[in-house]
């Protein structure tokens, strides 16, 4: 591409998770002389509550262009559809400021439904990465399918995701199998190393750690957010000489509840419990290196702890559905099915097979296909509106 034909990239993220995952490509993008990369930031990057990881993307080196500030204070599903709202309204004037080409958008999350929702009204194209997976226990899922239908470009992260993807009509010559970002992130990140980590969190590696994440189950009707979350540290409970280090939940309905109860919980075992609103991408792909086992619900579980060789122990039905290594063990959101799977995962079995490092999302060259997948696109511009690919 000629300075004329210049393309301006806008990444939409709104969480640590997303942003975290997605920092590798937006160094790719910057470092192009054929892109001008913009970035916007809102939700949880800008709730202090949840550690502001908007200056993870400053702190980083890059540029946001545009803070969306959509929290709508509240804890029910009402908040989250008006948080929804003023996230659709002011993407849509960040769009309109900034006038990209086209946009990348990474997941499933509600305020990124509502901001793919205003690209596909304002016509500027949709790049969607991690389509096709299924996570039948939040209404992400539901989110992310309908991310999939407006978007143009598809960047999946297994082959059986791209066959999903487009089983739901869309053109396979735009659906291309990338493996996982996180993944790539887990070989390619320079880690700190157990002595320094220890220090920033105060946690001594020669001792057994865990990391824990628990994420509301938006789509659980059988066992409230307080219940598993009361489960959880039950379990925990139960082994008091394992240290735990507990990242702060998203902000879904029933999330405030959960900070709370383990802001509580961490202060009253503050010997064996370190509570951190935000790890970052570094510190947590590092710490993964360090701990005994992956405990929660969150999708990295699944993702990316089998390439770091730690085992997971999977709470809930939040992530079902989703292909998982088989250092992955799956258990109902009651104690004493957590501490049987804990102990599994303790066990010299379960450390052997998840030293094996087997992920069903590996690829060696995921960046560069994301890359190449990305430029091809944009050069392409502008596309013809997509037409539904039926399955003979």
């Amino acid at each position: 591409m000629t300075d004329a034909e210049m393309k301006k990239i806008c990444i939409l993220t709104s969480t640590r998770a997303d942003w975290g995952l997605l920092m590798p490509l937006a160094r790719e993008l910057r470092a192009s002389e054929d892109v001008e990369l913009q970035i916007v930031a809102s939700n949880m990057h800008l709730i202090p509550e949840l550690g502001m990881t908007v200056d993870e993307i400053t702190d980083a080196g890059f540029d946001v262009d545009r803070r969306v500030d959509c929290h709508v204070v509240g804890d029910d599903d009402f908040s989250k559809a008006l948080t929804m709202a003023r996230c659709l309204e002011g993407t849509a004037q960040a769009l309109k400021d900034l006038c990209p080409d086209a946009v990348i958008i990474l997941g499933d999350r509600y305020e990124m439904l509502a901001a793919a929702s205003a690209a596909a009204i304002m016509h500027i194209p949709i790049i969607h990465i991690a389509g096709g997976e299924i996570s039948e226990g939040a209404l992400d899922d539901s989110f992310r399918h309908a991310i999939t239908k407006l978007a143009t470009l598809h960047l999946t992260a297994t082959e059986a995701y791209r066959h999903r993807v487009i089983q739901m009509g869309e053109a396979p010559e735009r659906v291309v199998n990338t493996g996982a970002i996180g993944v790539w992130n887990a070989f390619n990140t320079q880690l700190m190393d157990a002595d320094e980590l220890g220090m920033e969190l105060n946690v001594d590696f020669s001792k057994p750690v865990i990391a824990v994440t628990f994420h509301p189950a938006t789509n659980e009707s059988s066992v409230s957010p307080e219940e598993q979350m009361n489960a959880l540290l039950d379990a925990l409970d139960r082994f008091p000489d394992v240290t735990s280090v507990i990242t702060a939940p998203n902000n879904d309905a029933g999330g405030a509840y959960i900070l709370k109860r383990l802001e509580l919980y961490a202060a009253e075992h503050a010997d064996r419990v370190r509570l951190v609103r935000s790890l970052g991408m570094v510190r947590y792909q590092s710490l993964l290196r360090y701990v005994r086992a992956v405990v929660g619900n969150s999708s990295s579980g699944i993702v990316e702890a089998p390439s770091a060789g730690v085992p997971t122990v999977d709470i809930g039905i939040r992530q079902k559905g989703r292909i998982a290594a088989p250092s992955v063990l799956h258990c109902a959101a009651y104690a004493d099915d957590i501490e049987r799977c804990l102990s599994e995962a303790f066990s010299e079995e379960i450390q052997a097979l998840a030293a094996k490092r087997i992920n069903p999302y590996y690829k060696p060259d995921t960046l560069a296909l994301m890359v190449d997948a990305v430029f091809s696109f944009v050069r392409s511009l502008p596309v013809p509106p997509k037409h539904f690919h039926d399955i003979e």
